[in-house]
């Protein structure tokens, strides 16, 4: 049984730092691409980071310079290191896995973590 458990979120203020984990379990984690989400209040779910097999990132414009995807393949987990965190980054986030890229840029990854809640005040 697929498994995607987020930690790390929690609350901080604006200008701060955050590193958000997600491990995975119950299918061959270096087969598989990988992307973080974010969804606000009221708004739509957005695609914030993604890892492919290879090891290639993208990051959506809104978090570029200041969040780094990563992921440690003996260990199953990957991260988001988020840095100069601002208000609007605030949000649920959400791990995904496909083994297609391309679904995940369309935010329809296979799987979906339960997220973990990140909150910044200014």
């Amino acid at each position: 049984q697929v498994q995607l458990v987020e930690s790390g979120g929690g609350s901080v203020l604006s200008g701060g730092s955050l590193r958000l984990s997600c491990a995975a379990s119950g299918y061959t984690y270096s087969s598989y691409c990988m992307g973080w989400f974010r969804q606000a209040p009221g708004k739509e779910r957005e695609g914030v980071a993604t890892i492919d097999t290879d090891g290639n990132t993208s990051y959506a414009d809104s978090v570029k310079g200041r969040f780094t995807i990563s992921q440690d393949n003996a260990k199953n987990t990957l991260y988001l290191q988020m840095h100069s965190l601002k208000p609007e980054d605030t949000a649920m986030y959400y791990c995904a896995a496909d083994i297609s890229k391309e679904q995940l840029q369309r935010s329809r990854p296979l799987y979906w973590g339960q997220g973990t809640q990140v909150t910044v005040s200014s």
